[in-house]
């Protein structure tokens, strides 16, 4: 018994895509950062894209982007002024501040374009409501940059949660983090308040969140405890620059505690910064059995080794190995989550990461945020859309 399942575990179909490069998609780039680099390489690997235009508030910083990858691109200084100034864009992705996601994003849509919005979807959960009208009243394709959903083992927490191997899931322990991975090499937008708006919660907390959520279904949150700190961020002997400490305005850890819809509690901490490799792995807790997820150093887009299914067989306790699965097919996850959006776009078929799931997402890390800073629980309510 305990082999069949294991059988059931070691493969993960692939299917070819077949692309039609008769019509090329016209793309623009907003926010020219290192984020935007990853978009552009993933761009530049397909036969059926190419890149028009980009926009970044900094005078010459999109000019310098493009010419580093030998492109003839028009260039803006907003993403107002570069839309409004190029009628024959398709889509746009959206790699800007976290804060200014929003802003970007609702603009492009009511405009008429496909959006490719980089994680986090935004900071708050009044903007993520914000995003989900637009997104509705423009009948467009918007897709949330959450490239790990594309690992085969990603996928095979899902499936194993959807067989039923589990049984009823009531409890998950997740998140994961850094012991020291405050990312201030590429500056200080990340923790400045103004920029970031959010810390660790958005910037790799979305992730975990997402791999629990996603493999159940993503049952609609009810209620949140929440807790952040920033210990880490605002300690000039920590921080590489004494600037940094004194500019840090969001979280270096955050933790919470969440009920769902259906029973489900999940219990949840991220951090950027702490004194230990990990603050433990992602345990789904189910009636017939258990699944555990090793945590990774730093969050990676996968597995931190093969995963282990607790099971009884005729009575017994028993260990099953889930061997870890390799990715097939384009070079990297980024480049899956760029083909994927673009195929909705051509094919008329629905978000590869939509919306109306990272709402969901996006509800729990600002109910984070908002009973951290009030002190107790509060409940997450979320409009019809």
């Amino acid at each position: 018994m305990a082999e069949s399942i294991l059988d059931a575990y070691k493969h993960e179909r692939h299917e070819e895509t077949v692309i039609d490069t008769t019509k090329k998609l016209k793309i623009g780039i907003i926010g020219t950062g290192w984020i935007a680099s990853a978009h552009m390489e993933s761009y530049l690997k397909m036969p059926d894209v190419e890149i028009v235009a980009g926009a970044d508030l900094i005078p010459g910083k999109a000019d310098e982007f493009f010419k580093r990858y030998n492109i003839n691109a028009r260039t803006y200084l907003s993403h107002k002024e570069m839309i409004d100034a190029e009628p024959e864009l398709d889509a746009v992705s959206v790699c800007t501040y976290n804060v200014t996601h929003a802003e970007c994003t609702i603009y492009a849509l009511k405009k008429g374009l496909h959006v490719l919005l980089e994680k986090p979807m935004c900071v708050t959960l009044e903007e993520a409501i914000d995003i989900c009208r637009a997104e509705k009243e423009s009948g467009k394709v918007l897709s949330i940059g959450f490239q790990p959903r594309f690992d085969a083992n990603m996928k095979m927490v899902k499936k194993i949660v959807e067989s039923g191997e589990l049984g009823k899931v009531y409890y998950i322990q997740t998140g994961g983090g850094r012991r020291r991975g405050i990312p201030t090499p590429f500056g200080t937008s990340f923790i400045e308040k103004e920029t970031g708006g959010i810390g660790a919660l958005g910037d790799i907390g979305c992730y975990s969140l997402d791999m629990v959520m996603n493999a159940i279904g993503y049952p609609k949150p009810l209620t949140v405890t929440g807790y952040k700190s920033d210990f880490f961020g605002k300690n000039p002997e920590y921080m590489p620059c004494p600037e940094y400490a004194e500019k840090f305005g969001v979280d270096d850890f955050g933790a919470g505690f969440v009920r769902l819809e259906g029973g489900i509690i999940i219990d949840f901490r991220i951090a950027w910064a702490m004194h230990v490799d990990t603050p433990g792995d992602t345990i789904i807790f189910g009636t017939k059995a258990a699944l555990r997820i090793p945590s990774t150093d730093c969050w990676n887009g996968t597995v931190g080794g093969p995963m282990i299914l607790y099971h009884d067989v005729c009575g017994t306790p028993t260990q099953t190995e889930i061997p870890i699965l390799e990715n097939s097919g384009l070079d990297s996850l980024f480049d899956l989550k760029v083909r994927s959006f673009l195929d909705a776009i051509k094919n008329g078929t629905p978000s590869p990461v939509p919306s109306s799931q990272i709402i969901y997402n996006q509800a729990i890390l600002s109910g984070i945020c908002r009973s951290a800073e009030l002190g107790h629980e509060i409940q997450i309510e979320i409009p019809e859309i």
